[in-house]
């Protein structure tokens, strides 16, 4: 799983099969995780993160939104 940073304990990142889905990124802290989807900020799923903490990455996601988007293309079309 490629990670594309990692904020205050939050690993955020994606798995390499899952490129022919939507853009999203999987979050990870602490035995918990979260999907989110990045057109519209939406969680695809939740595992244990509490309400405040979902508000958080959504607002992390949405600020690095451009960086997460060009990672997810890189590793969709490596460079030769």
């Amino acid at each position: 799983m490629p990670t594309v940073f990692i904020y205050r304990g939050y690993r955020v990142g994606f798995y390499s099969y899952d490129l022919g889905e939507r853009l999203h990124v999987h979050v990870f802290k602490a035995g918990c995780e979260c999907k989110v989807w990045l057109d519209d900020l939406s969680f695809a799923f939740n595992r244990g993160f509490k309400p405040g903490e979902l508000r958080e990455i959504r607002r992390v996601i949405a600020e690095r939104r451009p960086e997460i988007v060009a990672r997810w293309l890189e590793h969709e079309r490596p460079q030769p």
